[in-house]
């Protein structure tokens, strides 16, 4: 008898921009908040390092959910903040191609005060999963390109 996934047992990915997002969870840890242990946070200096492929094979290999946390244009980088939005742009057509849900991914603005925002997002993403369930069962309905198995 095969089971639906616990919340908990969905993976939830950070990128979290060091001057707002990764700070806004260093909030959330300085006031001893907590929020879901399924959440990794990777600190990054601007998430427009990460191509379009890199959130595809994200969820390939069993990331159910990605959470963008940009400060927006405080980025120490000239255009960071709109390269970032028109990398995920072009992401969610090639969600959909794969028969990945595109509310999977957000890009989302959190600064570095912004606990209740920060625990808001990772609330309604767990949510959201507890609905939608895991991004294998999505991917497994749709053939997979060779690259993907890499």
């Amino acid at each position: 008898m095969v089971t639906e996934p616990k919340a908990l047992d969905y993976k939830i990915l950070i990128l979290a921009t060091l001057s707002g997002g990764y700070a806004g969870a260093d909030s959330v840890g300085q006031l001893h908040t907590d929020y879901p242990a399924n959440v990794y946070i990777l600190p990054v200096v601007c998430p427009a390092m990460f191509p379009e492929d890199f959130y595809i094979r994200a969820f390939a290999r069993g990331i159910d959910a990605i959470l963008v946390m940009y400060s927006g244009t405080d980025c120490p980088y000239k255009g960071g903040a709109e390269r970032t939005a028109e990398i995920i742009n072009r992401v969610y057509p090639l969600m959909q191609k794969q028969g990945i849900d595109t509310r999977r991914l957000r890009l989302t603005a959190i600064c570095t005060v912004c606990t209740r925002p920060f625990l808001n997002e990772v609330n309604n993403m767990n949510q959201l999963l507890a609905e939608i369930g895991s991004v294998r069962a999505e991917m497994t309905a749709v053939p997979q390109p060779e690259w993907m198995a890499a």
